[in-house]
């Protein structure tokens, strides 16, 4: 087994891998993005996705997956984990994955879940093929067409697509770029890595003194800037991000560990409201990585690494099991901030 840094214990592990058990069962309440092409496209959920049908929406299933593959990787000897290795040969067959490609390839359908869900369909197929125990290589070979589709959108659209999407949820460019170059990387596809390189210095080489005084706005879950900024520290050599971040967020400071606060959401029951909570994991994680790609002696690490703690604390404690809105898809966000997943 691979060897990854975590700083996630067993315990904690368990409770997450627990609720997301439940949670991928769970078909309703579903908020289904669904194109239809004719009457009988109208099914149920667990119809016409037979494997990310639960979790509220698909790709809040295809991330819970993604942590149930990372927690098993990480923790096989787990008492969770039978039942994390049961439930994903229950899903992760080759027939039900060859129905949710179909789902894929139908009219009208080229847009979906593009490019949140395609992003995180990858980070679970990345997930799977550095992990080479013969489970995972096997799930990873079933998984393997869905992936294929995956960047095959991902390589139709980036050539075609004019401008960055610079908002603070699913359709984001930067977030999605950054993970799907990851795995892009993690498998080797350098064809893939290359256009993902090239469209995000096409997008964001150029920018200038981020509008962070602006951020959030109220669903956010991602950070248009900081997002950016932990994209283009996969993109540049340490040299050049030091100088382009210094012109694109010359608002962290040298001096002020107390610099970006984390947020609050008022009603957690709501599920945009909630968004909020997922916002403090991801700027935390965000934060991290950043200050990883400075050298040992720039002077905005501390700042850097204080905002990510806050936000880890705040970001954990807002996870409930009692939230459904939260529950389905916080468990994720913080199993990528804890085991520090996309990190140097």
């Amino acid at each position: 087994m691979s060897t990854v840094i975590t700083g996630l214990d067993e315990q904690t592990a368990a409770r997450f891998a627990r609720m997301v058990l439940e949670n991928v069962a769970r078909e309703y309440p579903n908020h289904i993005t669904h194109m239809l092409n004719g009457d009988t496209d109208a099914m149920a959920p667990r119809k016409l996705h037979p494997t990310f049908y639960g979790s509220y929406d698909w790709h809040s299933s295809v991330h819970s997956h993604w942590l149930l593959v990372r927690i098993l990787r990480l923790f096989p000897l787990a008492g969770v984990a039978p039942e994390i290795r049961s439930l994903l040969e229950r899903h992760l067959t080759s027939e039900k994955l060859a129905a949710e490609r179909a789902y894929f390839e139908q009219p009208h359908r080229a847009t979906f879940e593009r490019p949140y869900g395609l992003a995180w369909l990858l980070q679970l197929a990345a997930e799977l093929h550095e992990w080479r125990a013969a489970e995972a290589m096997h799930w990873h070979a079933v998984l393997a067409s869905l992936e294929e589709l995956a960047k095959a959108r991902f390589a139709e659209w980036l050539p075609k697509l004019t401008h960055p999407v610079r908002s603070g949820e699913h359709s984001q460019t930067a977030f999605a770029l950054g993970m799907t170059l990851d795995c892009a990387r993690i498998t080797g596809d350098r064809q893939l890595a290359s256009l993902v390189e090239s469209r995000s210095r096409d997008f964001y080489l150029p920018d200038i003194n981020a509008p962070l005084a602006y951020e959030p706005c109220g669903h956010d879950f991602l950070s248009p800037a900081l997002a950016e900024a932990d994209l283009m520290r996969r993109v540049l050599p340490q040299k050049d991000f030091v100088i382009w971040l210094t012109r694109f967020m010359p608002q962290i400071p040298v001096d002020d560990t107390d610099w970006l606060r984390p947020v609050v959401s008022r009603d957690q029951s709501d599920g945009k409201l909630a968004h909020l909570d997922g916002l403090n994991l991801s700027r935390a994680w965000m934060c991290e990585s950043i200050a990883g790609a400075l050298p040992e002696n720039d002077a905005r690490r501390d700042a850097m690494l204080a905002t990510a703690a806050a936000h880890t604390k705040a970001g954990l404690a807002a996870i409930s099991e009692r939230l459904y809105a939260g529950s389905h898809w916080l468990p994720s966000f913080a199993v990528y901030l804890l085991t520090r997943r996309g990190m140097k």
